[in-house]
């Protein structure tokens, strides 16, 4: 087996059920949504799932280590429509996949870090943060969005199978 083949192919069936996902967003839907004073709104959540298949897959592959500091100036993607999600989530996927193409061999072993505050949040190799951090990271937030959809009384589609929606 073709380890690389296979996590590309992974990569590729899981960033289409995303977008499948997205693209159920009603297009009036109100952005600001939040199921619960705790949850994201539907926009920052949105955005985030578009950040998956972009700067964050992407760092996680071309780099060792991302900081974030009280004086960092990152800001996290909050689109104004689903419009805006799906064009930052298409736009950024062809490099994202290239550079997922170019990671072989023992570029998957390096260790790779994500820290916070000076804090070592994420230390782990990059394979086991691509899989955790970017894969089912990804698809923990699909499964609240088709929550927010089921709530704005939109159709969830189906994600490995019919959905309700879809009997």
């Amino acid at each position: 087996m073709d380890a690389q083949k296979e996590l590309i192919a992974e990569f590729d069936r899981e960033i289409a059920k995303t977008r499948k996902m997205i693209e159920a967003i009603p297009a009036d839907a109100d952005f600001n949504f939040q199921p619960h004073p705790k949850s994201m709104s539907l926009a920052r959540l949105a955005g985030h799932l578009s950040d998956f298949v972009g700067d964050w897959a992407h760092s996680t592959l071309t780099k060792d280590k991302i900081e974030f500091n009280p004086e960092s100036d990152y800001k996290p993607f909050v689109p104004a429509n689903k419009a805006e999600a799906l064009e930052k989530f298409d736009k950024q996927l062809a490099d994202v996949r290239a550079a997922l193409a170019a990671t072989k061999g023992e570029a998957w072993d390096r260790n790779w870090q994500l820290i916070f505050k000076g804090k070592a949040w994420i230390d782990e190799p990059k394979y086991q943060v691509f899989r955790d951090a970017v894969m089912n990271h990804m698809i923990h937030h699909r499964g609240q969005l088709s929550v927010y959809l089921r709530l704005l009384g939109a159709k969830v589609p189906g994600i490995y199978g019919p959905s309700a929606d879809e009997m």
